[in-house]
This record gives structure tokens, C-alpha cells and sequence, in this order.
């Protein structure tokens, strides 16, 4: 109701509250906007002091990153040019070359992918020009031509030139050169020129194929062949590689293949059973020139878990806060020795399923060194319950929990009972006593297989798991630094659990290799060991 100001005089009173309340109504409107204009420029105001924030909080995270990877670089090249090094036998100078350069390019490789999109650094001028590949070397021709040779005008292309650059691909025993040859066409109408992009590679402008890094990295972490052996064997294949160059390679791969093996962690952490044991492996301390105990831990999934996988993680020591720090906040079951580092973990909500095996071995010693009847005894009694697991072992979790129940859980109370009256006649401190206290004190663990059809009875499953890297340090004797034993522990979790799924570890790597500089973050599940699929037979 809209009224000039001179006519309010006659207006009767219901009318004058009616013109009020349109008043008050519009007023109240009108604040409402403003309010709302206010309430939607503070969100917008809010929203951008958080994408700053947020900004500014990843700058000093690269910028961190980057100063801390410079200053490993260096440290890495006064080592490696540095009067310490002569001071080294032949055997540790030459893996710590090696190692150096791997870790060099791995450093860089992370430096690459820290710096912003378009902002990485130019090749230094100074640097030495590659040589040609050997002409006498079989090559194979793979063309690259674009998906049409019509021009956007409607006129057709013509071939004018072409670009030709030659990667190295290896097979077993035989070296051939990939000469990928990009046809350049024209339109002679509006001189519009394209051309089939450059195939995606995972090291950038290098020359090795998928096919090659997989050799090299098979032979390293699977068949345990230090880089100057494959130098050798791949100089009688007709081009011999320089080891620093295949140090180089391994050093970017195990960069561009870590989120595989994170993304393996976090699938194996969704379950609910896991097995873990850790070994020692001597690492180079170039510093000092000598060597001191490192540990490689191994984590899998329970053995009755659906997934096969084993992921291992090189630590410096043997503290189980590696352990914590690994597991995060996983909640579950793990099958584990009695290595006090896991203890901690049994307090957090973490459940702790024995090794009955480790308890075998102490009575089994026990017999071994003096023929002990009570060892004996001991070993029948352990020998029944392992005679019920082969029963069940490819049962259902719940009839393999009903069969224990009614034949294993009988069993082991038979077995307690029987060691509670043999601790009691044996002096303490004796062998017999340790490998019945052994038992006696970890008994709840030791049984907790009985009440639940997912656990398994005994730690063997990663024991196997973490043998190829006890064979293989026979070899390589020791790992030349921390960065190289994760690096190895990464590549070595995506070998064996390759090998765990039935894949032969070097097509699977080989086609990773291929497919993982296109693959999509949200898709890279897709190249796990257990899910992997060949894109051809």
C-alpha cells in the first residue's frame, strides 16, 4: 500500500496499521538482503583467507621439502667426490656409487615434482649429449600419426617430415632399438601443422623403455644382481650401460612407483588381520665408512585374508615406533613373535594373535640338544594341533572356528594343563623352563586362533614373505643408504606381492612402467599386484 505523505490525514485508523505493517515489512526485508549480502561476502571473505591459508601452508611445506632435499643432494655429492670415498674397500665404494647416483636422481626426481606446473629447470647447458645407439643393434619402427589428416578448414593434410627418436628396450638376452617416428602434416590452405604427441615415458626424454627399467629392476630387488653385473650382462647383449646411468633409472622409478606402494599400504590396512616380522640388513654409514643394523620390517594381510600382498619398510633401527608409525591407527588383529616393539601397540587397541610355530622351534631345540622328553611330548601335543589346521585350512573362517572348537580347543587344554604340571618339577632357569614359560606366559595369544576362524595358528605366512630378502642380502651385502633401502622395500613389495598374485614380476612391472605416467590418481588401484590386468595378452 503506497500513500503520499500529504494524504495520511486521511486515513482511518485500520488503514494507517495496515500502512504500517507494509512499512515494517518492507524494512524487514530490506535488512534481511543486506544481511544476507553481508553473511555471503564474510563466507566469500572465508573461503579465501582459507584457500590463502591453505596456499601459504603448502609454499612452506615445498619450500621446506625442496631445502631439505637440497641439502641430502649435497650431502651426497661431497660423498661421492669427497676423500672419504677413497678410503673405502672396492666393494663398498662401488655400491655406494651406485647408491649415490640412484638416490641423486631420486632427489631430483622429487625436486621435479615439487616445483610448480611449468616451472621446472632447465637442463644445464654444460650437459654431455647422449650417445647414439649402436647401429648394428636390430630396430623396430612404431609410427605415431594423428587420428585424422583432415584440417580443421576441411582441406586435406600433407605429410611434411618427420620426427624419429629411439628408445632401448630390453628381453631376456636380447637388445633391440624402438624407433618411434612421428609424421608431421600439413595443410597447405591455411598452413596449419600437427603432429601425434610424444608417447608418455616414465623417465622424460630418457631412452629406456618400460621393458628395460623392468629388467634392471627385476634383476636388482629380485634376482639380487648389482648394477655393475647387469653393466656386464647387458655389454654382452651389445650395449653396455654405464652403471651411473642405471643407477639413475633405478633412482626416478622408485620415485614414480611409490604411490603404487602407498596405495598397496592403504588397501592391506583395510583389513582386519595382519602378519608382521622384521629381519636385519646391514646399511653403509658413509660417513664413518662403516656398516650398522638397519631392519627390514614385512606387513601382510592375515593368511585366510583375500588379498595377497606384503609390503615391507626399511627403518633404521629396530624401535618399535617404526611399527606404530606404520600401522597408524589401525585396529586388528596382528600375528606377530614376541618382540617387545609390538607391545606397545597391544595397549592401543590392537589385538595380539601368537606365533605358534615360535613356540614349536623353542621345544624343538630343546630336543634337538638333548633329546628331552618333555620336548618331545611338547612336540606331539603341537604336532596334533597343526594336524587339525591342514584339515581346515581351505575351510570357511566359520567352519574352520567350529572344527577347532570341537578337535583343537580339547587339544590345547590338554597341553596347558600338562605344561602347568611340568613347569612345577622344573628349577628355574633351565632350558626346559624358558621353553615352557616361552608358552605358558604367551598362552592367550598363542590360542586366540581357536575362537576365531580368521586367524591363523602360527606366523609362517610372512616368515616366507621376508625369506627372498634373507637370500638376497647373501648378495648384496648391504644397503648403501637409508633413501636405497626404502627405495628397495618399495620395489621389492610390488615384486613379491606380483609374485604372490601369479604374475611374472617383470610383465607386470614392464606394463606399470608403460601405463603409470598416464594413469589417473583416482585410478591408480587399477595397477596394484591383486587387481592388475594386462592391457594385452
Amino acid at each position: 500500500m503506497v500513500v503520499a505523505p500529504e494524504s495520511l490525514s486521511s486515513l482511518n485508523a485500520a488503514q494507517l496499521r495496515e500502512l504500517a505493517r507494509d512499512l515494517i515489512a518492507k524494512i524487514a526485508h530490506q535488512d534481511q538482503q543486506h544481511n544476507q549480502e553481508i553473511t555471503e561476502r564474510d563466507l566469500k571473505i572465508a573461503v579465501l583467507d582459507q584457500a590463502i591459508t591453505s596456499k601459504d601452508r603448502e609454499i612452506l611445506y615445498r619450500q621446506a621439502k625442496i631445502d631439505q632435499l637440497t641439502h641430502e643432494m649435497a650431502v651426497l655429492k661431497r660423498w661421492k667426490f669427497g676423500r672419504s670415498r677413497e678410503q673405502l674397500d672396492a666393494g663398498q665404494a662401488s655400491l655406494l656409487d651406485e647408491t649415490i647416483d640412484a638416490d641423486i636422481a631420486a632427489i631430483e626426481q622429487e625436486l621435479q615434482n615439487l616445483a610448480p606446473e611449468g616451472k621446472t629447470d632447465k637442463e644445464p647447458a654444460n650437459k654431455p649429449k647422449r650417445a647414439a645407439l649402436p647401429a648394428e643393434l636390430p630396430r623396430v619402427q612404431i609410427h605415431h600419426e594423428p587420428d585424422s589428416t583432415t584440417c580443421n578448414c576441411g582441406c586435406q593434410l600433407k605429410r611434411v617430415g618427420e620426427d624419429v627418436s629411439e628408445k632401448l628396450d630390453y628381453t631376456p638376452g636380447v637388445m633391440t632399438v624402438e624407433r618411434h617416428i612421428r609424421g608431421k602434416w600439413a595443410c597447405t590452405n591455411c598452413q596449419t601443422l600437427i603432429q601425434a604427441p610424444v608417447p608418455a615415458q616414465i623417465i622424460d626424454k630418457g631412452i629406456p623403455t618400460s621393458g628395460l627399467l623392468a629388467q634392471v629392476l627385476v634383476a636388482k630387488y629380485s634376482d639380487h644382481l648389482p648394477l655393475y653385473r647387469q653393466e656386464s650382462i647387458f655389454g654382452r647383449s651389445g650395449f653396455a650401460i654405464p652403471r651411473s646411468t642405471l643407477a639413475q633409472w633405478v633412482g626416478v622409478c622408485g620415485v614414480q612407483l611409490q604411490p603404487l606402494v602407498d596405495a598397496l599400504k592403504n588397501s592391506m590396512l583395510q583389513h582386519g588381520v595382519l602378519h608382521a616380522d622384521e629381519t636385519p640388513v646391514a646399511m653403509l654409514k658413509p660417513g664413518n665408512k662403516k656398516t650398522h643394523r638397519a631392519y627390514l620390517w614385512a606387513y601382510a594381510p592375515g593368511a585366510f585374508e583375500d588379498l595377497k600382498a606384503v609390503v615391507y619398510d626399511f627403518c633404521e633401527t629396530r624401535a618399535g615406533e617404526h611399527c606404530r608409525t606404520f600401522l597408524d591407527e589401525w585396529k586388528g588383529s596382528l600375528v606377530c613373535d614376541d618382540f617387545g616393539g609390538y607391545k606397545a601397540g597391544f595397549t592401543n587397541g590392537i589385538t595380539e594373535a601368537g606365533c605358534m610355530a615360535h613356540a614349536r622351534r623353542k621345544f624343538f631345540d630343546l630336543h634337538v640338544s638333548n633329546k628331552s622328553q618333555i620336548a618331545e611330548q611338547a612336540l606331539t601335543y603341537i604336532g596334533q594341533l597343526y594336524d587339525v589346521e591342514r584339515e581346515v585350512k581351505h575351510l570357511h573362517a566359520d567352519e574352520r572356528r567350529h572344527i577347532r572348537q570341537t578337535q583343537s580347543k580339547p587339544l590345547a587344554d590338554m597341553f596347558h594343563q600338562w605344561m602347568l604340571l611340568q613347569r612345577q618339577k622344573i628349577t628355574d632357569g633351565s632350558a626346559t623352563a624358558k621353553a615352557l614359560d616361552y608358552s605358558l606366559k604367551r598362552w592367550d595369544a598363542l590360542t586366540r586362533f581357536l575362537d576365531d576362524g580368521q586367524l591363523p595358528i602360527d606366523n609362517n605366512w610372512i616368515e616366507n614373505q621376508i625369506r627372498p630378502v634373507a637370500i638376497g642380502r647373501n648378495n648384496w651385502l648391504f644397503a648403501g643408504s637409508l633413501r636405497a633401502g626404502q627405495r628397495a622395500a618399495a620395489v621389492m613389495s610390488l615384486i613379491q606381492s606380483a609374485k604372490l598374485n601369479g604374475h611374472d614380476p617383470y610383465a607386470y612391472l614392464k606394463d606399470v612402467l608403460a601405463r603409470l605416467p598416464t594413469q589417473k590418481n583416482s585410478q591408480i588401484d587399477e595397477l596394484l599386484p591383486h587387481r592388475w590386468k594386462p592391457l594385452t595378452t
